[in-house]
């Protein structure tokens, strides 16, 4: 492993990151379920969105701002629309999430919104909570301004991601994708390693094409896919509207959870059997060994990284260590 590498096992990955989280001012609860995102995070793969996003906490804009305990602005037995205190958004989503899921045990569907939070997190991990109680789950995250429309010098729309989660016989299926063609947190990651991003994926303020994070942050992303990507980012835009205006019209975060039994319109077993067989079974072009479906190769990720442990540059590792010394 290169010398500026550091593998460590679980155990002592969450300890270090707790000890952080709670070191910048979250209480253990609180901590546990920021470094539990984490954690999953860098066990799925995703080292952007693993431990060194815990560095952006305390380094967000929103984070010095006064927040307070989330709270229901209005709500019915199938809904509910949620003040997220300006916390993180790694908590506020994760008790939207379970509010969404005990709604959907009981009558079947939930819709939930939730504003007035920052820095959700990957939406992956909220929507295999949803799966893995066997409901099916939708959830969009309307963010703030960071991606410019195909055309434009100015972002105008979030990252926006929109993910999946259902429920199936070989566990839970979870498809979770950005609407732009770079995420915020990866571009974050680029700039506190010193690291270019690809082609084609930012411009600069005067809307030139970049590598550089820091230019691109103060000029904007793109959209994947050109148009079809900016009218899926468009959509989840205005689905966070309805969340957003709740408390503040000049806000952009809107995040949605949309969660419902599938029993209310096939049975479970069966419609846990379909779909996945057909796709394991197509016929393979020559030198293709497999063919995976959404979330596969992290659960892969995943199960191995539990058996042999986490790999993070040892930079994020250390500035960890800074917080809690």
């Amino acid at each position: 492993m290169p010398s500026d590498r550091i593998r460590l096992s679980v155990a002592p990955a969450r300890d270090h990151a707790e000890r952080a989280t709670r070191a910048i001012g979250y209480d253990a609860e609180e901590a546990y379920i920021v470094a539990d995102h984490a954690i999953d995070a860098a066990l799925c793969g995703y080292e952007y969105s693993g431990l060194a996003k815990l560095l952006n906490i305390p380094e967000h804009r929103r984070f010095k701002q006064p927040c307070r305990p989330m709270r229901v602005v209005r709500e019915t037995e199938v809904s509910a629309l949620y003040d997220g205190g300006n916390n993180v958004g790694m908590l506020a989503m994760y008790h939207a999430a379970r509010d969404a899921i005990a709604k959907t045990a009981t009558h079947g569907f939930a819709i939930v919104g939730v504003t007035n939070c920052w820095m959700s997190g990957r939406s992956a991990y909220y929507v295999e909570m949803i799966a893995n109680a066997n409901l099916i789950g939708i959830h969009t995250a309307g963010s703030a301004r960071t991606v410019a429309p195909p055309g434009g010098t100015r972002p105008a729309l979030g990252t926006n991601p929109i993910a999946f989660g259902l429920p199936s016989s070989r566990g839970s299926i979870v498809f979770d994708m950005g609407t732009s063609a770079f995420m915020g947190t990866d571009l974050t990651y680029r700039e506190r390693m010193g690291q270019l991003m690809p082609e084609g994926v930012a411009i600069d303020s005067e809307g030139r094409p970049t590598r550089d994070p820091t230019l691109a942050r103060a000029g904007a992303l793109l959209p994947f896919g050109g148009y079809k990507g900016f009218g899926l980012a468009f959509i989840v835009q205005a689905f966070g509207l309805l969340a957003g205006p709740a408390l503040d019209p000049d806000k952009d975060d809107g995040y949605l959870f949309v969660v419902f039994k599938p029993d209310l319109l096939a049975d479970l077993d069966d419609f846990k059997l379909q779909l996945i067989e057909r796709i394991k079974v197509t016929p393979r072009q020559p030198k293709v060994s497999e063919i995976r479906i959404p979330g596969e190769r992290a659960f892969r990720s995943r199960e191995r990284a539990l058996r042999e442990g986490i790999e993070i540059d040892r930079l994020v590792y250390e500035a960890l260590g800074t917080l809690h010394a």
